[in-house]
């Protein structure tokens, strides 16, 4: 086989939703019908291929993203199906950054959901095609043309309906192709593998015929050829539809939607078929682009097995049997067991051990990997997630990833003294793993502080913590991680004078600072003075003293963030001046302009959905209002309510058990990280009492 038909071949797609809208349940169909398992896993029964953590079948929800191959036709899939849940939305930017195209799964019944729209806004950032699948359409309250409209209103896409369904609810028994103009349903005997095509029923043709003219329509503008032909309404063959919509969908101007129902077995093998017929092979995609590190010029690297050698670490994990196993995503030229490979971003070489298939946990060694697959690699050590390995003489640095920053902390101890060791390197392999969790220790306090995304992520890395490292610790209540900034455009200056001993060498160095707000922009330095002033060789030092000093604001100790620095003057010695001396001064500086330019005090604010019963829509509200929140808008979907808006998360602890309480367990709620906002001063006293 051919390189180019090979490549042609490979589809490397994830799994994304919204939590609870089916991601696992529709990969575990997905596996049964393309033969890679013989027993289709069920969520609720903890027995999900891809959900294969202690913690995932306990819960019944993806926390990490699993990797898995699996074949149709002629085709090689290689699918990670990734978290829906907002605290570990790390799992799906890193997932999303080396995929080539997504199938983004809507319940029926929700239609676009935060966490979906959230997904979604990633996926669009990194420029992946997709695929939408309408899910669960066999659920009480199920609406295709809502789910549709939703992806539309709420995502800004451009949605084609490929299927619609025939029946909803209770009623749901299959799809019609609007491509083929054929009526499709399923056999429940042979758990949906067997499927039958037929004439479409007589009260849906019109609507078919509705729904095939949009698609037609919509798909022209794509193909000229397709467009003469239906202006003169000639025949058009399936497969010149097939090409235009694949067309279409590569240029990310549309997304092909597909209906069904992945728990009753329903719609899956065209849902394969779409994956393999309209999302990209790595031939579609641009070619990689990166930083030839030595000489600081931009790359590109084709996908072929003929190009130098460039992968990017996406993921990183310790396997109990094999050691640190790093995930890879193979852009070009290949790598052989017992390669030695270049660590771009560390300047580090390694030779690599094993090169692993990976199955959810389950392993099978090769010999060599070529581009466009996606495998674990073992033996490579100082590796982080976002770091590119390449060819040793064609180095390379590929755009890494960003992540958010972590908004709950909780403070950690041992119980014991035996366990202050464990603990330590527990913490810090849990760190290397994931990079949205962080260990800090509190200088004042000498307290261990660990932060994550939220209470349910905590929780398990602290569960992960007992069983997989056997180490016993006390944890703190969760504490909302607030920030420091500036509000006022003030000028400041630092000197640092001490003059000479009898045995010791003067110091001097003196340094004026312009310090700004810079909202949501982060830290940002400037220099604006010549060497004359100040030489060169202290404008590193300076900013380095400027970017610690920020870790520990002046209001309560918290980090500073959204602050513009800018280098505008100062004066230096030539005998007594040094970088230590430059580095006091600028530390100087900054806090004491901090002081006067209007600092305050800032909490993360996060935007939630609630989903409740008609009847309890009053008491939600109430409640939703005693707590800070800010009502943005409120929903009818049939029989339920969405209440939409901002909540600070400090009001937010304890809110699932108070939901749970005044709706009798019936509502739900989503919740997702927003902006940071200034703590008001009527609110601190008040903020204290929750």
């Amino acid at each position: 086989m051919s390189e180019k038909r090979s490549l042609n071949t490979i589809r490397n797609i994830g799994i994304m939703a919204h939590i609870d809208a089916g991601k696992t349940t529709t990969t575990e169909r997905i596996l049964y019908y393309t033969g890679k398992v013989h027993r289709m896993g069920e969520v609720d029964d903890g027995a999900a291929t891809m959900d294969w953590m202690a913690q995932e079948r306990e819960r019944g929800i993806t926390i990490t993203s699993a990797a898995i191959t699996c074949y149709w036709e002629k085709y090689r899939i290689n699918i990670i199906d990734t978290p829906g849940h907002v605290d570990f939305t790390a799992e799906v930017e890193r997932s999303l950054r080396v995929l080539d195209g997504a199938v983004a799964i809507f319940c029926a019944v929700g239609g676009v959901e935060p966490q979906s729209e959230t997904v979604w806004r990633q996926a669009e950032s990194y420029h992946v095609p997709r695929i939408a699948f309408i899910n669960k359409m066999d659920r009480l309250g199920a609406d295709f043309n809502l789910a549709v409209e939703s992806i539309r209103t709420r995502l800004g896409a451009l949605p084609v309906p490929l299927q619609i369904p025939i029946g909803v609810e209770d009623t749901f028994k299959g799809v019609i192709d609007l491509v083929k103009m054929k009526a499709i349903s399923y056999s429940d005997e042979t758990l949906g593998a067997e499927f039958q095509e037929y004439e479409i029923p007589g009260d849906l043709i019109e609507k078919a015929k509705k729904f095939r003219a949009t698609l037609l329509e919509t798909i022209c503008e794509y193909d000229d050829n397709l467009l003469e032909k239906y202006l003169e309404g000639k025949d058009i063959a399936d497969e010149a539809i097939y090409h235009a919509i694949r067309s279409a969908t590569l240029k990310l101007g549309i997304v092909p939607v597909l209906c069904g129902s992945a728990l009753k077995n329903k719609g899956i093998q065209q849902l394969l078929n779409a994956v393999v017929r309209f999302l990209p092979s790595p031939l579609d995609v641009p070619a990689v682009e990166g930083i030839n590190p030595f000489i600081n010029k931009a790359e590109k690297r084709e996908a072929s097995v003929d190009a130098p050698f460039s992968a990017l670490a996406f993921k990183v994990m310790s396997d109990p049997f094999v050691g640190k196993l790093v995930y890879c995503r193979i852009y070009s030229g290949k790598i052989a067991v017992g390669t030695v490979v270049y660590n771009a971003n560390e300047n580090k070489k390694s030779r690599i051990g094993r090169i692993l298939l990976m199955s959810a946990n389950k392993r099978e060694d090769l010999k060599e990997a070529f581009c466009g697959e996606i495998v674990a690699l073992v033996g490579l050590r100082e590796i982080k997630t976002g770091h590119t390995l390449c060819d040793v003489k064609r180095p390379i640095v590929l755009e890494t990833m960003h992540f958010p920053e972590p908004v709950v902390t909780v403070a950690i101890e041992p119980k014991t003294l035996a366990d202050q060791e464990k603990l330590q390197a527990a913490l810090a392999y849990l760190a290397d793993e994931d990079p949205t969790f962080q260990v800090k220790t509190n200088e004042e306090t000498a307290q261990m502080i660990i932060s994550g995304m939220g209470e349910l992520h905590l929780d398990i890395l602290i569960d992960r913590m007992v069983r997989e490292f056997n180490v016993q610790a006390n944890i703190g209540n969760p504490q909302v991680a607030y920030k420091e900034t500036i509000q006022k455009r003030i000028q400041c200056e630092g000197k640092f004078v001490r003059p000479a001993g009898a045995k010791t060498k003067g110091q001097y160095a003196h340094v004026i600072l312009e310090l700004e707000p810079n909202t949501g922009k982060g830290f940002q330095f400037v220099q604006k003075i010549t060497d004359n002033e100040i030489p060169k060789i202290y404008f590193q030092p300076i900013e380095g003293a400027i970017r610690d000093a920020t870790g520990s604001g002046v209001v309560a100790g918290y980090p500073m963030i959204d602050i513009k620095v800018s280098l505008i003057g100062g004066s230096y010695d030539e005998v007594e001046s040094n970088e230590m001396a430059f580095r006091v001064a600028a530390s100087t500086a900054l806090r004491d302009g901090a002081k006067l330019a209007k600092p305050a005090l800032m909490e993360p604010i996060m935007t939630i959905e609630v989903l409740t019963p008609d009847e309890y829509t009053g008491e939600v509200i109430n409640y939703f209002n005693s707590r800070r929140g800010r009502i943005k808008d409120i929903i009818s979907r049939k029989d339920i309510q969405v209440v939409a808006g901002e909540v600070p998360l400090k009001s937010m602890f304890g809110f699932t058990t108070a939901l749970r309480s005044m709706t009798q367990g019936r509502a739900s709620y989503t919740m997702q990280f927003s902006h940071y906002e200034e703590v008001a001063s009527e609110t601190l006293q008040m903020m204290s009492t929750f």
